[in-house]
């Protein structure tokens, strides 16, 4: 039994966003519900594959169900800012994508990143540490979840600009290029 299994259905809202100074940011998913909020911590790389993975799961759901409007990736930025208690329930290790076609919602659930999962990555055989692990279902509109993805890729890019050398970030400090013998530019 999981220890914690939270189910927000419908959220009045979902976003993700940052907190920090470019190379020091921790991205988080929040969803409320009413007078109750879920927040979770998760990395900058799940945040932009999410997105794009959103795009291919609603493109999908668009051949299956071709009388669904599309989904709107509209939103207000000053809205999609996570507010306070930013006190996250845990790390996500795991995001995915399901749809509900009777209620036409989406739900994304997230399970919680357990210590040491990354060493039995190649066990197909479920610990009972895993089945332990904490998982909430976010249930969205289509266009929530487009919506956030679209955030999440606005604020994914507000980051460390790009070494045009390496393909790495860059310090705002200074950076140590391998591609250009280490000069600091």
């Amino acid at each position: 039994m999981p220890r914690i299994e939270l189910d927000l259905n419908p959220v009045d809202h979902i976003t993700t966003d940052a907190i920090g100074k470019p190379g020091q940011r921790v991205f988080y998913i929040q969803a409320t519900k009413g007078a109750e909020t879920v927040t979770l911590i998760v990395e900058k790389v799940q945040i932009q594959t999410l997105a794009l993975g959103v795009e291919d799961f609603l493109a999908e759901l668009a051949q299956q169900f071709p009388h669904l409007p599309e989904a709107s990736p509209e939103y207000d930025e000053a809205r999609m800012r996570i507010h306070p208690p930013v006190d996250p329930l845990f790390r996500v290790g795991e995001l995915a994508l399901a749809y509900d076609s009777d209620q036409d919602r989406v739900v994304l659930i997230a399970r919680e990143l357990i210590a040491g999962e990354v060493e039995r990555a190649d066990e197909d055989v479920e610990s009972e540490e895993e089945s332990e692990a904490g998982v909430v279902r976010l249930w969205c509109t289509r266009s929530q979840l487009r919506a956030m993805c679209r955030w999440g890729l606005q604020v994914a890019a507000q980051g460390r600009p790009i070494c045009p050398y390496c393909g790495q970030p860059m310090d705002p400090s200074g950076h140590f290029c391998p591609k250009r013998n280490g000069h600091k530019h």
